[in-house]
């Protein structure tokens, strides 16, 4: 008898112990913070957190190309753009114009033109009609972009030069490593995030350069206007770091070294 109630109270403990253990594996602290390895980012696509501007930050696996460079369209002109005007054979309407806060330009004889927002090709096309119409039969106009601020991007954290750099129209993210002299002793290449704006929100996606340059993985193109940060090796990403690593490199001032 004694023994049968000895067995008894050991199975109890036994049951008792599991329901603990099953209890400790199910139950979630609400206080946890929300902190996930770079890597493991890509599969969170449905994340996302409200930014001032009215938008939202949100983490996808692949970036897609900016709206107004889908389908093999130009990246139109913005305000700041230097722009060479060359009209053939007519040397003296020849002009080295920059687009002013307003989108405009001045040039000979037409007056002023909105430049900003259309492509190259569509302002061309716009000088020439104007030129047409009352000076000129059958001008031959040609754009070149000297200097533009929408062929920028930003390269922050932990890099061995931090900065806003000018690329070319097939730029990949290695050129961009590149351009900021590689990383650092601390920067990691499978903490790479670029930052791109699709319409009112900016989405953010984790590339592994390490892959990239074995050819494991495919080597992304870069735009104007895209923001690259490398993150430390130890460090862990949650979303609210992405946000405020965003913010700084938005200001291209240098990041420090996210605690992890």
């Amino acid at each position: 008898m004694k023994r049968d109630l000895m067995n008894c109270a050991a199975i109890t403990m036994v049951v008792m112990l599991g329901s603990l253990g099953v209890s400790a594996c199910t139950s979630t602290s609400p206080t946890a913070p929300a902190s996930i390895d770079a890597l493991q980012l890509t599969s969170s696509s449905s994340s996302s957190v409200p930014l001032s501007d009215g938008g939202a930050l949100q983490i996808v696996k692949d970036l897609p190309a900016p709206q107004n460079s889908q389908n093999g369209s130009e990246q139109p002109l913005s305000p700041n753009d230097v722009l060479e005007v060359d009209v053939f054979q007519v040397d003296n309407l020849n002009r080295t114009v920059q687009v002013d806060a307003s989108g405009q330009i001045s040039l000979p004889l037409i007056g002023t033109v909105t430049a900003a927002g259309k492509t190259v090709r569509q302002l061309e096309k716009e000088i020439e009609a104007a030129y047409s119409a009352n000076y000129l039969q059958s001008p031959d106009v040609t754009i070149f972009i000297k200097e533009s601020i929408g062929q920028r991007i930003t390269v922050d954290g932990e890099v061995n030069k931090a900065g806003i750099y000018p690329v070319s129209s097939n730029a990949s993210l290695i050129d961009a490593v590149a351009l900021a002299g590689g990383f650092n002793t601390i920067g990691d290449a499978g903490k790479v995030f670029v930052y791109r704006n699709i319409g009112q929100n900016t989405l953010v996606a984790n590339y592994n350069v390490e892959s990239i340059r074995a050819g494991k993985s495919r080597n992304p193109r870069i735009y104007g206007g895209d923001k690259v940060v490398v993150f430390p090796s130890k460090s862990k990403i949650a979303l609210n770091n992405l946000k405020d690593a965003l913010g700084v490199a938005s200001t291209a001032v240098r990041i420090g070294v996210l605690a992890p």
